[in-house]
């Protein structure tokens, strides 16, 4: 076997710290060639479809690979845009670029940040060559799931350490399982609802989806529904509202299976029928807004809500790339990235400016006292 090496490495070069931003990936156009190539990957990982091999491969080259693809690259086309394509490809480009200078600030040019999508491009492979070839030598990986699944965040480890048998020389590498529980992500989440309410006004209810998985993948272990939970209630907690003002659901079921419990869609036609006709909803799971915010939430639930007599449909957008949650990924990536050299060199970053802030506050303070007229 040839192992995955740089061609003419310069050996004693200066190694760095790599930042892998992973999210799930995108057609490549809204197609139903492009469609069915990003399904028929997306479709075949054993992380997303639990059935034995032989079985789900007849159902999917059978029955969905020639129904699903035409249906989703019309959703796929509604949120489309021109200028920029994908929405989740977009945002995720431009949360890349924001955290490479938010690392940059933190440990200067010791650091390296690229993109890889789990299906689709730009792959996780390609990310990874780009970040050997700056002779990076310490890795964190960062799925943007906020909640960890096996259906995704364990996924994304199965395309990293695939891709990691085949290396010649492997990082050190550090993972980031989730982040769902950290107090400043939940502060960023109650931000961006407060600033929703202070704009448009609020709701009677607060409604978080979350994207839904099979409940037998509940029963087999996985957290994901314990920590969509946790993370509402640390937002409502954060928020100072009641229990009965926000409520947790799943969307984006597929199949005769039972998923998680509420459905979105059957609690949107539900609600005016409980006196709830004003909503304002939002999706904590989901890092970057995308076809299942867009087109699934803003859209189609949105129409359940509103044919049923629901008067007041806000949507709140996810962070994507506000401010406060660069920030805080910088945080947790310098939290993950303690103990090896580049943390040294951010220590003494901050250091510096710390002091140069201090100069200048006294500098500042100084010219205050001097008379107007000296």
């Amino acid at each position: 076997m040839k192992y995955i090496g740089t061609p003419h490495y310069e050996h004693g070069t200066e190694e760095r710290l790599g930042i892998l931003v992973v999210n799930l990936g995108t057609p490549e156009a809204p197609e139903t060639r492009a469609v069915r190539r990003y399904l028929s990957q997306f479709l075949s990982d054993p992380r997303i479809i639990e059935l034995p091999r032989w079985l789900w491969n007849i159902l999917l080259h059978g029955i969905i690979l020639r129904i699903r693809p035409s249906r989703s690259a019309k959703a796929y086309r509604e949120v489309w845009s021109e200028e920029t394509g994908s929405p989740l490809l977009s945002i995720s480009k431009a949360q890349t670029a924001a955290l490479k200078a938010e690392m940059h600030s933190r440990f200067g040019d010791h650091v390296a940040v690229e993109l890889g999508m789990r299906y689709g491009e730009p792959s996780i492979d390609s990310a990874i060559t780009k970040l050997s070839e700056q002779h990076v030598r310490r890795l964190i990986v960062l799925p943007m799931y906020p909640q960890y699944s096996g259906t995704t965040t364990a996924s994304v480890f199965d395309a990293v350490t695939d891709r990691m048998q085949q290396t010649r020389w492997i990082p050190e590498l550090r993972f980031i399982n989730q982040f769902c529980d950290h107090q400043n992500f939940i502060k960023a989440l109650a931000d961006s609802v407060r600033e929703s309410w202070q704009e448009h006004g609020r709701g009677d209810l607060l409604v978080t989806s979350y994207h839904g998985i099979p409940k037998r993948y509940l029963t087999s272990g996985d957290p994901y529904h314990c920590l969509c939970h946790k993370t509402s209630r640390m937002l409502g907690e954060e928020l100072g509202i009641g229990k009965d003002e926000i409520r947790v659901v799943f969307q984006s079921r597929v199949g005769r299976e039972e998923w998680l419990r509420p459905y979105c869609d059957e609690t949107m036609k539900n609600l005016p029928g409980e006196g709830i006709k004003s909503i304002d909803v939002l999706c904590p799971a989901f890092s970057a807004d995308c076809l299942e915010t867009i087109e699934e939430i803003s859209g189609e639930n949105r129409e359940y809500f509103e044919e049923n007599g629901g008067e007041r449909f806000q949507y709140i957008p996810c962070l994507n790339d506000r401010t406060d949650h660069i920030t805080f990924l910088g945080d947790l990536l310098e939290q993950h990235a303690q103990g090896w050299p580049e943390a040294d060199v951010a220590r003494d970053l901050a250091i510096i400016d710390a002091e140069r802030q201090a100069s200048a506050d006294r500098a500042n303070a100084l010219k205050a006292e001097i008379p107007a007229n000296a």
